[in-house]
């Protein structure tokens, strides 16, 4: 009999030992669902602040043009070539970028660059896309709609075989065809002028190229 209800006590004690642990888990459970809760709501609320920080960071005050950091001016040498004196910002931004002359020589410019890899376009470019590609040391050719089509044709066939150089038109610049670097500049005549094939050998991952080696390829194309 008493051997019995030491049992019965013993059964009881241990059904209650197991209720409590079976109540601490569920405790522990609900603790931890909290707290992934509130991981998630840190988690989610730092992630949406960085990413106001780098849309602020990248904005750049907010507005949506800036003018490029290019202080200074051209000197044209006894080649014709003109040369950038000064500052040309190397800063990557996400705003419209205004340039002090057409095409740009240089300046603060989009992230991408345009493919640049003996590329020709057959529309006018983003000049930002294109300074980039200036950065990386390529040679920038542009003609307008009073370019002959043969100069057009043959400038089109010396950059495709030429790797680090890219072409395309831009109604915008003064003469009809013009050379451009990263710092430098100049007008042709024609295709056959031999001012082509001597700014290509200067300037073609030339000294002036701020990131040489940088790549032409993996940017944006037409």
């Amino acid at each position: 009999m008493g051997s019995a209800k030491a049992k019965n006590s013993s059964n009881a004690a241990r059904k209650a030992r197991i209720e409590e642990m079976r109540r601490a888990d569920q405790a522990r459970e609900r603790r931890n669902r909290v707290l992934a809760i509130g991981g998630s709501v840190v988690a989610v609320a730092a992630l949406v602040v960085g990413v106001v920080l780098v849309v602020q960071s990248q904005d750049d005050g907010g507005g949506a043009t800036t003018d490029a950091k290019t202080e200074g001016h051209f000197t044209t040498g006894a080649d014709g070539v003109k040369t950038w004196k000064g500052t040309l910002g190397r800063t990557h931004v996400t705003k419209t970028v205004h340039y002090p002359t057409e095409p740009p020589v240089g300046g603060d410019h989009n992230q991408v660059w345009m493919n640049c890899n003996g590329d020709v376009y057959t529309k006018p470019l983003n000049n930002m896309n294109a300074v980039h590609s200036l950065e990386h040391g390529s040679v920038w050719v542009t003609y307008t709609d009073k370019a002959a089509k043969a100069d057009v044709e043959a400038l089109a066939a010396k950059v495709r075989k030429t790797p680090y150089t890219l072409m395309s038109p831009d109604d915008k610049q003064a003469d009809p065809i013009m050379l451009t670097a990263w710092g430098h500049q100049r007008t042709v005549k024609s295709a056959s002028d031999p001012d082509v094939a001597s700014f290509f050998e200067k300037f073609v991952q030339g000294e002036q190229t701020p990131e040489p080696g940088a790549a032409c390829t993996g940017g944006l194309s037409q």
